[in-house]
């Protein structure tokens, strides 16, 4: 890891918070947060030096302004540092503070206290350089479309442990975590968990513990679908993939191998132009989209088998 950090501060109009956020992570950047400055919102990102040049720096500028352009609203400003790693590691975590998420969820940084008093389903976490915070719509969007799938599984598969006996469900680019803990918290009995990053593959077992969560119920894998079908001993009843979406796909026809007729899949980190070429591409390989969820200018599509 980088022994000294590139510190970049965004200030930019609220509605194009989300577009920022996912233009740097398709930059590289290893955590972000957000606060609000009057009416306006502070985004603050984080890039090693070593895989980032000056010159690199200023195209991000440049594509920043580019998108507020499209959208319609006033370019943001770029402004950046150099840091120390153990100033990085503990910066941006004084802007993230705990985030109530769909009906049930409340997300919670590790290194808060837990609330005295709440009827949430809490997950702790703390996803170091591996995306997924809660901050962002698309996780929001999984999330809350996790939590009324398994809120509307019938009871009949549904134990005395609260669990949902033999649900399993493969989670595809995992990041931190933050959707197969919270689909066990919902009851599932099983994830796998995998990603090409192995930093995020450490996040989510490091996640899986501050939660409690059972080394049998959550199984992070470094790799992709293609290590999910020499993982799983059957077809996984559920799936859950919120990256990009030219890799979704281009992984839809992988996905086969680990359906089975009645599974159903939860796909996003999909911008809204792109959500007919992600519906075509399941379409054509025996998915139909039942719901589409959007939030800004990302979506969710919530499929099933045809």
């Amino acid at each position: 890891m980088a022994n000294t950090w590139w510190e970049l501060q965004i200030l930019c109009e609220p509605d194009l918070e989300d577009s920022i956020f996912w233009r740097l992570e398709d930059f590289g950047c290893r955590g972000t947060a957000s606060e609000n400055k009057g009416n306006s919102s502070l985004v603050r990102a984080y890039l090693p030096t070593i895989q980032t040049e000056l010159l690199d720096l200023a195209a991000l500028s440049l594509w920043l302004r580019q998108d507020a352009l499209c959208v319609g609203v006033l370019s943001p400003s770029l402004q950046w540092q150099l840091i120390d790693e153990e100033d990085w590691a503990t910066s941006w975590k004084q802007y993230w503070h705990p985030q109530e998420i769909g009906d049930r969820f409340l997300i919670n940084p590790a290194w808060l206290p837990l609330p005295e008093t709440t009827e949430r389903l809490v997950i702790r976490l703390d996803p170091g350089v591996a995306f997924g915070t809660g901050n962002h719509a698309t996780t929001q969007l999984c999330l809350e479309s996790l939590e009324m799938r398994l809120s509307g599984v019938s009871q009949s598969f549904v134990g005395s442990s609260g669990k949902h006996e033999h649900l399993v469900i493969a989670d595809i680019g995992c990041g931190s975590g933050i959707l197969s803990i919270g689909a066990l918290l919902l009851g599932a009995e099983k994830v796998y968990a995998v990603d090409n990053d192995p930093l995020a593959v450490q996040s989510t077992f490091s996640n899986g513990a501050l939660n409690d969560i059972s080394p049998e119920r959550l199984l992070p894998a470094l790799g992709s679908v293609d290590v999910l079908t020499k993982l799983i001993a059957s077809p996984v009843d559920g799936i859950v993939c919120n990256i990009l979406a030219h890799v979704i796909i281009e992984l839809i026809p992988e996905m086969n191998a680990i359906a089975k007729p009645e599974t159903w899949a939860i796909f996003s980190g999909i911008l809204l132009e792109q959500s007919k070429a992600v519906a075509d591409a399941l379409e054509q390989n025996g998915w139909v989209v039942a719901t589409l969820w959007k939030r800004k200018e990302w979506c969710c599509l919530n499929v099933r088998r045809s």
